[in-house]
């Protein structure tokens, strides 16, 4: 068998920007690290103008820097300043085409360990924070052509087979399936995706690399392989998918 390639050499795709996301206004939270960073990189080589959201302003204003973006300090769990934030940021853009959910905090403790204090707050971030961002969205595209949502959830929200992940399991879940009711209910107008990554190698997986054994592949994904998925069913390319949930999870859901 031979020996897989690591996360940053097999991420390398020989291919230059295309234009395919020229025209589109894209708010993109977490967008100051991980998935959402990459995200942005992305995005912004493909032409899109962004509107950037984070806590993390220190991560918010290099990736502003990098990509041109709009930058919008925020924290997805205050439903009054998301709204504020996306007026701000529908106005900075002029519109709003589509949005990308990366924003999520990590938790791996046993049951017991797991209040339900720290639940609460894993689920306000992770799930509710989603549904805020996109319910204040919304306004904006519904009058977009067009219009596309992509969340971030999780393999575990797939499938929990690995311990101490209860409260992370749960959210996740609950963006996958929160992701295909609003398919259901926003189409034809607005296509509604979910990307569900196993491990990727950004600093929210530190010391996790000796969990993939059970992956297809045998590595952790490196953001940028993600970011190209999300980049998809963000484009045309995927004009006909709505609905789905997209393991990009180097085979651990069949393996």
């Amino acid at each position: 068998m031979s020996e897989a390639k690591p996360a940053t050499e097999a991420a390398r795709p020989d291919r230059s920007p295309t234009g395919r996301l020229k025209g589109r206004r894209i708010v993109i939270t977490g967008a100051g690290s991980g998935i959402g960073a990459r995200t942005a990189r992305l995005f912004a080589d493909e032409g899109a103008s962004l509107a950037l959201l984070d806590c993390n302003a220190e991560g918010l204003a290099a990736m502003a820097a990098a990509t041109g973006g709009q930058a919008f300090a925020a924290d997805v769990t205050d439903d009054a300043a998301i709204a504020r934030t996306v007026e701000q940021a529908a106005a900075a853009l002029g519109g709003i085409d589509g949005v990308v959910n990366a924003a999520g905090i990590f938790l791996r403790a046993p049951v017991s360990d797991v209040s339900v204090q720290r639940w609460r707050h894993v689920l306000e971030v992770n799930l509710t924070g989603t549904y805020s961002v996109i319910r204040s969205c919304l306004p904006w595209l519904k009058q977009a052509p067009g219009a596309t949502i992509v969340t971030i959830a999780s393999a575990q929200g797939l499938l929990p087979n690995a311990p101490e992940h209860t409260a992370y399991a749960a959210s996740k879940g609950g963006v996958v399936a929160l992701s295909r009711a609003l398919a259901a209910e926003l189409a034809p107008e607005i296509r509604v995706n979910c990307i569900c990554p196993g491990m990727v190698d950004t600093p929210m997986a530190t010391g996790s690399a000796a969990f993939v054994g059970n992956y297809a592949l045998r590595r952790m994904a490196d953001p940028l392989e993600i970011a190209f998925a999300v980049l998809f069913l963000t484009s045309p390319d995927s004009s006909y998918m709505t609905g789905a949930a997209v393991a990009v999870d180097g085979g651990r859901s069949f393996h």
